[in-house]
């Protein structure tokens, strides 16, 4: 009689625990959020992606390049994210399938670059209409916004003129003032003579000292930039910017490469072509100095495209009801192990409530 009522115990205590187990799955999955989707902001069709925990706080990224969208890549960087956030993509006006989605030409012309200018400010009008949107279809109060790169030029702007949308800003490779100097030009010059790197030498000679009024050798400098970057730095793991089989094919492929090339025109400016520079506008310094919620940079310290000089000093000089600086030994522009952990621990430790 003792072992009928304890096999009965064990029997009712097991089915007890899965259906309490299937309860916990049931939960977690009613609150999971899988979006992919095309959203209209400011008069043009732009692509957004939202995944993660719908209970949860928003994570905006802004990508960097400024053609270089995130969305093909965050189920590998940013999967474990997703239970404590809503983790939101988007590929900005002029990038990837935003690029592609709204009538690009067959080839970039300079008639097509002329008719057709990115600005900082249109682009920082787009980000809010993003977050006000995100605010409403997901019934939240603020957001947690993320800027790399260009993104965090684009990050400041965007959190500056409404900060009443954020929770924090978060800005990773913070660019300042993206002018080129002699400087600049200098350190790389005396990196690749003390390398004996003769390659360098010659891009570098070709281009001459700046300032330039051509894409062409802005993309040249930037060339050496990351040829000595990756030389100080740890990489990130090989399988992190391996394309998301829904973004490996030939129509994505296109759109992300012309993208690339039309952003990174109006980023410079080109005289030949007729094109404007956007970098040209950005003074952080002198035009951004006042935050109204927390700020967070964080900094690689091989970085020689938006170096550890500009972005500490910019941080000193403004002013935030809390401020932190994070400076990465062995990184340098890019994303690599450090860095996203460095992101993962400053996400979590945002008060949101």
């Amino acid at each position: 009689m003792n072992k009928l009522i304890l096999l009965l115990s064990l029997t009712l205590s097991s089915l007890a625990n899965t259906q309490a187990g299937n309860t916990q799955n049931d939960s977690t999955l009613k609150t999971q959020i899988a979006e992919e989707k095309y959203v209209l902001l400011n008069g043009i069709e732009q692509w957004v992606t939202i995944k993660g925990n719908s209970s949860k706080p928003i994570i905006l990224f802004i990508h960097g390049g400024p053609g270089s969208p995130i969305s093909p890549y965050i189920d590998v960087l940013y999967k474990d994210l997703e239970k404590d956030f809503i983790i939101v993509q988007w590929d900005q006006r002029g990038s990837g399938r935003t690029y592609g989605h709204n009538s690009p030409p067959e080839e970039l012309t300079p008639e097509y670059l002329k008719a057709n200018p990115l600005t900082l400010e249109q682009m920082t009008t787009d980000g809010i209409a993003l977050s006000e949107y995100l605010l409403k279809h997901l019934g939240k109060q603020k957001i947690i916004l993320f800027g790399t790169s260009w993104g965090s030029a684009l990050g400041v702007k965007i959190v500056t003129k409404r900060p009443d949308l954020f929770y924090a800003y978060v800005g990773h490779s913070q660019i300042v003032n993206p002018t080129i100097a002699d400087d600049k030009y200098a350190k790389l010059y005396k990196m690749a003579e003390d390398k004996n790197d003769s390659d360098a030498i010659k891009i570098l000679n070709t281009i001459g000292k700046p300032p330039y009024s051509s894409a062409k050798n802005v993309g040249q400098l930037y060339q050496v930039i990351k040829k000595y970057e990756r030389a100080n730095s740890t990489p990130a793991p090989t399988n992190w910017f391996e394309l998301d089989p829904a973004y490996d094919n030939e129509i994505d492929n296109k759109n992300r490469y012309d993208g690339d090339d039309y952003s990174f025109v109006n980023f410079t400016g080109d005289s030949k072509l007729g094109v404007q520079s956007m970098s040209a506008s950005i003074n952080l310094m002198k035009d951004n100095l006042d935050f109204k919620i927390p700020v967070y940079f964080i900094q690689g310290n091989e970085d020689i495209l938006t170096p550890k000089e500009m972005s500490k000093k910019y941080f000193d000089e403004l002013n935030a009801p809390k401020k932190e600086y994070f400076l990465i030994p062995k990184a340098a522009h890019g994303f690599n192990l450090s860095i996203l952990e460095t992101q993962y621990k400053i996400f979590k430790s945002i008060k949101t409530s």
